[in-house]
């Protein structure tokens, strides 16, 4: 049965544009880019190679910006690979926990239907599309299509297309393809080429088939967008295109604040009373399964059984709102059967099917650990919202400055909306205070249209903010005055005045 699927467009932020897939009224994933985000799958640089290390059979090249990517030699087959050389890379895997970008030199150009390989020569069909007598059809489509010196994949939305609209997706990438060519031998390396479609378009490039029912957005332009794609791509059966209104930011009208921060705790709650526990370390990540309340109706075994099935659901959820990758550790519940090992792997293979993120489940070790790869191609979702604790010398981890930020805006733009008041104050832990004054305060002044204040207030914990005053700007000025008398410092639109 097809699970009908909901996305959700947070853009009415130009610094950031969230985006979440809801399944049966639960977000599964989640996605989030920011304006100043670096090297993105998918990105197209002429880089420059600057160290080559034959004991690692690899490389480092210079992209032009930030820390150098890690090129595999195994992946520029073909490529002259020697200092100072330049060569075009396409980036595999972003930058994430101090480690650079990985890259290859095998470029691929992804479109609706196909993926284009320049360079290439193989065939390929979407392992996902199941159907024997639709893979051997697309099969033989893309062998009549392949151009000359390129390879061709077809993709699993390819399932049912005609032949016109896989030969218009190729049209559109070859030219896309030959205006990479040309810049190349205009540009000095190292530089950008090709910058990938945004977020948006990605998602609706890859996450939009016949099971997204509903796709809402709250913001203008962005639904424009929306509405071209689906009537482009869509024709037959188009997912409704909604725009969010009202005073309430998307997310938390759809609850899905409270979903993203609980992706980032430890512990997992299971609908039974049972939990996970979820520890992401540098080499992989491990989850725990635990009874926890629930002691089952039956016997033991079906207790277990019972618990370890409903979280096998849980994890492939957990593994992709979290966007974890690499490789995982499962501790289920000890099961002594053999029968019930294979129950619960099969339930493991079925429930990652249908992943974009292609998931593999090796089986059952001697002590009883579940071993699992995940193709890791996005940071984590605790790396992107989350940094090392400053008070802690990087035991623990506190939102970032910008999450912290984006946070405060979206509750600050709920109350100008609400209440429209002149001036407001807020309090906040002293070092963010400042980040947010020097960052943003005077655009989210123009965009909001009021003044604002902030208070450093030390008590607060790291993330913490509270409204202190909202109303006419001359009471604000006021406060604000006499908190600057009493040796408090408050920022505001000009230079921060400290006493």
């Amino acid at each position: 049965m097809t699970v009908e699927r909901k996305i959700i467009v947070n853009a009415a932020e130009p610094e950031e544009t969230r985006i979440a897939v809801v399944e049966e009224g639960k977000l599964c994933e989640f996605f989030i880019e920011r304006i100043w985000d670096r090297h993105m799958a998918g990105d197209i640089y002429k880089a420059r190679v600057d160290t080559v290390l034959p004991g690692m059979h690899a490389a480092f090249v210079n992209l032009g910006e930030g820390r150098n990517a890690f090129l595999y030699l195994a992946d520029a087959k073909g490529h002259k690979v020697e200092p100072n050389a330049a060569i075009l890379v396409q980036v595999m895997r972003v930058a994430r926990k101090g480690k650079g970008a990985r890259v290859t030199a095998h470029i691929s150009l992804p479109g609706r239907y196909v993926v284009l390989v320049p360079g290439g020569k193989e065939i390929g069909v979407s392992r996902r599309i199941e159907s024997p007598e639709e893979r051997r059809r697309l099969r033989t489509l893309a062998r009549q299509l392949r151009p000359k010196g390129f390879g061709l994949i077809v993709r699993t939305v390819a399932a049912g297309a005609d032949e016109d609209l896989l030969i218009q997706d190729l049209t559109e990438l070859m030219d896309l393809w030959r205006s990479i060519e040309h810049t190349v031998l205009s540009q000095e390396a190292p530089c950008l080429i090709y910058k990938d479609m945004g977020l948006l378009g990605r998602i609706l490039r890859d996450e939009v088939s016949g099971d997204i029912a509903e796709i809402v957005v709250d913001s203008e332009e962005e639904y424009k967008e929306v509405k071209e794609y689906i009537d482009r791509f869509c024709p037959e059966k188009p997912p409704e295109v909604s725009l969010h209104r009202g005073n309430v930011p998307i997310f938390e009208f759809y609850g899905l604040e409270k979903e993203i921060e609980e992706a980032l705790d430890r512990k997992a709650w299971l609908p039974s009373g049972g939990y996970l526990v979820i520890d992401q370390t540098e080499a992989f990540t491990i989850i725990d399964v635990n009874t926890g309340k629930y002691v089952g109706k039956a016997n033991l075994r079906q207790t277990v059984l019972d618990t370890n099935l409903e979280a096998a659901s849980e994890i492939a959820r957990q593994i992709r709102l979290r966007a974890l990758g690499g490789m995982i550790i499962v501790d289920f519940i000890d099961m002594d059967r053999d029968k019930d090992q294979q129950a619960l792997l099969s339930k493991l293979n079925e429930l990652f099917k249908g992943d974009h993120y292609r998931a593999r489940v090796f089986g059952i070790t001697h002590l009883g650990l579940v071993e699992m790869t995940r193709k890791r191609a996005r940071p984590d979702v605790r790396a992107v919202l989350s940094r090392n604790c400053p008070f802690c010398s990087g035991n623990g981890w506190v939102l970032k400055e910008d999450t912290v930020a984006m946070n405060l805006k979206r509750f600050l733009r709920k109350v100008a909306l609400s209440s429209k008041p002149e001036a407001i104050l807020v309090e906040m832990y002293p070092s963010v205070a400042c980040y947010v004054a020097e960052t943003y305060l005077s655009s989210w002044e123009e965009e909001l249209g009021l003044r604002m204040f902030i208070r450093e207030t030390p008590e607060f914990q790291w993330a913490k903010y509270r409204l202190d005053f909202q109303g006419p700007l001359e009471q604000a000025e006021r406060r604000v005055k006499l908190l600057r008398e009493a040796k408090v410092v408050v920022h505001s639109s000009a230079a921060p005045e400290r006493v």
